[in-house]
């Protein structure tokens, strides 16, 4: 008890040191955020610096897809609705380029705040132009998670390398017992960018697809795409859960915790979240192994940062400064640890939590993680050359709006709503006439 509250009382008075000024004259700040695990987590424990600097926080906490809707309009029309957005390593250099987005060049003058200590891949990743405009609050790559009793019971051997997409489905077939509540395999079936497609993204890389020719012209209808498309519909209609396309993340999340699927190739940072006894009845039971291949091993495990970043159209840049500051420090990554549990920490971020003796302690598959995130490369995502950088997503603005046409498309199949083809001849003319529009083609 003695050292929670010590250590309690150091993050507080790190965000008095950090905040003097803003302490002055409180504020309501607004923060836009996803209702992931790890922001639920700090919405408990905001009190904390609303205590110390004597501002509030008025919370506007929303599903994945619903947040980017906002944030993008807000952002876009300088509408000022937000002083904090979560955002992610897609929108953050594009914005932060566009002038939409303040500077946090900055925080590298604050020693206590340390930002050498965040890995460079996750720095770089949120930045432009050389200025940073964003403060990770954890980053992941995706791999894996299959429950061990049930591997076990089915004699399956669990792999020690990267395994196939044919080998995956053979296993998750073999697994899947959907009388006893039990399905072979749970992935993303949601509509959006940053949801179905964040799964079916990496799986098409896998198969030698890629979004994009050299001379930027879309690829959504070739023998490539056809073959992941196919495979994920085929995968998910025989060994998933029923109404897949209701299920993004957190619906997967849950399922998974619930002790209702097999498998599930889904981001890292949900880790600690699975293998906390205190959320998940299969905490005990879980590992994990690298996200399948096919033709190619390029681009089959993403990168990706939630971060939280400080529109220009913020009047209370200096407080929102501060609370940023204070929730991504080292001291709240420690205050989490010893609040929720080390298994709970954040992962993926900062170097000198990575190495902490209580964190490996408590959660050893963190050397995985970070081996993981370390392999991903967002400059190499396919098997063959392409113009552009990003894994799960490709980095220019008129993605956003390719990546959710594609994954409704890719939602209407699984559904059976349309045809493979139907989907992907849809999802190709709709990509040639925005970059068409956009003037990368003619």
């Amino acid at each position: 008890m003695y050292i929670k509250r010590a250590l309690l009382n150091t993050a507080v008075g790190f965000s008095l040191a950090a905040g003097a000024g803003a302490a002055a004259s409180a504020e309501e700040i607004t923060i836009a955020t996803v209702n992931n695990n790890d922001m639920i987590v700090m919405q408990k424990l905001a009190p904390k610096w609303e205590e110390a600097t004597g501002n509030t926080i008025n919370w506007v906490v929303l599903e994945e897809n619903v947040l980017r809707q906002r944030t993008t309009t807000d952002i876009a029309t300088n509408g000022g609705s937000f002083d904090i957005i979560f955002i992610g390593a897609y929108e953050t250099p594009i914005w932060g380029a566009n002038g939409w987005l303040t500077s946090l060049n900055d925080f590298a003058d604050d020693p206590a705040y340390d930002l050498e200590d965040i890995f460079p891949l996750v720095r770089n990743s949120l930045s432009a132009d050389g200025s940073l405009y964003a403060v990770p609050l954890y980053s992941e790559t995706s791999f894996t998670f299959y429950r061990t009793d049930l591997f076990e019971a089915a004699g399956i051997e669990a792999p020690t390398e990267q395994i196939t997409y044919t080998e995956f489905a053979e296993m998750a077939a073999k697994l899947h017992d959907p009388d006893n509540g039990i399905f072979g395999t749970c992935q993303r079936g949601k509509a959006g960018w940053g949801e179905n497609m964040a799964f079916v993204g990496p799986m098409v890389n896998a198969f030698g697809g890629q979004w994009f020719d050299m001379d930027w012209n879309p690829t959504i209808d070739s023998p490539e795409w056809n073959a992941a498309i196919t495979y994920y519909v085929d995968l998910m209609t025989n060994s998933g859960p029923p109404g897949a396309t209701a299920n993004g993340h957190n619906e997967n999340r849950a399922l998974f915790k619930d002790g209702k699927c097999a498998t599930w190739v889904d981001a890292t940072s949900a880790a600690n979240d699975v293998k906390n006894p205190a959320n998940s009845k299969v905490a005990d039971v879980t590992d994990f192994f690298q996200a399948p291949k096919q033709a190619t091993s390029n681009g089959t495990g993403w990168f990706w940062s939630w971060a939280l970043a400080i529109p220009a159209s913020s009047q209370k840049a200096d407080v929102a400064k501060d609370f940023l500051k204070w929730g991504t420090s080292k001291e709240y990554f420690e205050m989490v640890g010893e609040t929720e549990g080390w298994v709970a920490v954040p992962s993926g971020t900062r170097a000198s939590i990575a190495d902490d003796p209580r964190y490996l302690e408590a959660a050893p598959f963190s050397a995985t993680i970070k081996e993981a995130i370390f392999a991903a490369d967002p400059t190499n995502p396919t098997m063959n050359p392409v113009p552009y950088t990003g894994i799960q997503f490709v980095a220019i603005p008129e993605f956003q709006g390719i990546g959710n046409y594609v994954g409704q498309q890719v939602s209407a199949a699984l559904a059976g709503q349309v045809t493979v083809e139907e989907a992907l001849a849809n999802s190709q003319k709709f990509a040639v006439r925005e970059m068409t529009k956009a003037g990368y083609i003619e």
